[in-house]
């Protein structure tokens, strides 16, 4: 039997609320008052679509073994490189070693949903297949865009072995149905009219998907107990179950006003509510549009009780902090041209070669414990640091990305370039050993102190935008936020 063996899910912390969004612009758009409730997602300055997909990724394998996944496939038309394959990023920040296969999927809205029948209907090695569906996306000021998008990430693995959802079926159909596009010299999408997407999109291309599959598994729409639709048309799915004969409570929630749509993401991050809330027997119904619709099938199994991430969608969308500040959000999603001060023009290159040589360390953040004596460091060096050991080349790699620290020493920096003032660093020390200087991240005023627990996460470090280039490293958050 295959099918999704576990899942997981990452939302941005910071919640912005439209009604900010509304204030700053409904003196040219009155019309937005109308979209102005509740809030959506927005990543920090230092959060795109590679580091999303790693914390997704860390919340599934918290279910799953991480030594089971075989291949990882990463879904987004936001992605941050166009040519360097930032699936192989996310692998090595999830240290998943270097017998993996790896892909990008992108250039359509329904990325994420084609690569996993592509998952699930494809002979695979033994183990689990890891996707990752992330996306940011930017959208112009005082737009509908702006109101009802959000950034996120989802993931799920697929296997033989411990199945939660069962996979019955797929059935896809393809139109060059052009909703919205992006050109390759622009950074925003151009949508076309909303009722036209409706009628001649939704309406007709997810139905006839839909219709193929059931017929051709034997289901009744009357039987599907969760139907997932991606859409930032609030009543569109609706709409669509009722032509299709399902019961308007199995409609999955696009959660718009709480989130938002988060693109390639969205299907994915909505199936990971779904399957928190899905019991034994209950038919799953995935749906994703664009360019025509994929349409899966799915059975929860009794092991889905028992095999919940660390946090889980509900777990995601109950970390927030509300912000009201819109600037802040222009300034972080680069739609504003902001004076960033002398400093902030120093010259960032990139040294790859370096680069590559301490990939362990930066990008998997690895560090060394000792054969002689125990001792754990942080960075691996040729010599342990125990002054009572020092010997040479006993280290062995040691995964410090899910160990917890404390703050030894913090120092909040008004003269040191950061994007979002003032830059937090100080000296981490780690629960088993290893001390380490670090940068702190989202940060809230009186809320770090000496003995703060902290957690590590993978964000972005410097934009080297002379060379097109993003450096990533490991940063402390203080746990109680």
């Amino acid at each position: 039997m295959s099918g999704i063996t576990a899942y997981g899910a990452y939302i941005p912390r910071t919640r912005l609320l439209k009604s900010a969004i509304a204030d700053a612009n409904d003196w040219f758009d009155a019309s937005l008052r109308g979209l102005a409730k509740g809030e959506r997602s927005v990543c920090n300055w230092d959060e795109d679509t590679i580091t999303m997909a790693v914390e997704a990724g860390q919340d599934c394998l918290s279910a799953l073994d991480q030594r089971s996944v075989s291949s990882l496939y990463l879904a987004s038309t936001t992605l941050p490189f166009l040519d360097r394959q930032n699936s192989v990023v996310v692998s090595q920040a999830l240290n998943l070693g270097d017998h993996l296969r790896t892909m990008d999927v992108a250039a359509s809205q329904r990325a994420a949903t084609s690569a996993l029948i592509t998952m699930l209907e494809s002979g695979r090695a033994k183990g689990n297949s890891l996707l990752l569906a992330s996306e940011h996306r930017r959208s112009k000021c005082g737009s509908r865009a702006e109101m009802l998008w959000g950034d996120g990430a989802a993931a799920v693995a697929v296997g033989d072995d411990d199945v939660i959802a069962e996979y019955l079926g797929s059935e896809t159909y393809v139109t060059d149905f052009v909703d919205h596009y992006r050109g390759e010299d622009s950074t925003i999408d151009y949508e076309w009219e909303e009722r036209w997407i409706r009628d001649e999109g939704y309406m007709k291309s997810v139905p006839l998907a839909v219709s193929r599959l059931l017929e051709k598994t034997g289901v009744k729409a009357s039987e599907i107990a969760h139907f997932v639709l991606a859409s930032d048309q609030a009543r569109t799915p609706a709409a669509v179950a009722k032509k299709i004969g399902i019961a308007a409570e199995a409609i999955a929630d696009n959660h718009i006003g709480e989130v938002g749509v988060a693109g390639v993401a969205q299907p994915v991050l909505m199936l990971t509510d779904v399957l928190e809330k899905a019991k034994a027997g209950d038919l799953i119904l995935l749906t994703g549009f664009g360019q025509g619709t994929d349409a899966v099938l799915l059975r929860a199994t009794d092991a889905i009780a028992g095999r919940r991430p660390k946090t889980g969608f509900s777990g995601a969308l109950a970390r927030r902090r509300e912000d009201k500040n819109y600037n802040r959000f222009l300034s972080f999603n680069n739609l504003v041209d902001r004076d960033v001060g002398k400093r902030g023009e120093l010259d960032k290159q990139s040294y790859l070669a370096a680069m590559y040589r301490r990939k362990d360390l930066l990008t998997g953040f690895i560090g060394g414990k000792c054969r002689e004596c125990g001792t754990i460091q942080i960075p691996k060096e040729k010599y342990c640091v125990n002054p009572e050991c020092g010997a040479l080349d006993s280290q062995d790699d040691h995964p410090m990305s899910a160990v917890k620290g404390r703050v030894m020493t913090w120092t909040a920096d008004r003269l040191t370039f950061d994007w979002n003032p003032p830059a937090y660093f100080g000296l981490v020390e780690f629960e088993g050993g290893g001390r380490l200087m670090m940068d702190f991240t989202e940060v809230e005023a009186d809320a770090i102190d000496a003995g703060v627990e902290v957690s590590v996460h993978f964000r972005i470090r410097q934009f080297d935008n002379q060379r097109g280039f993003r450096k990533y490293f490991w940063k402390a958050t203080p746990a109680q936020q």
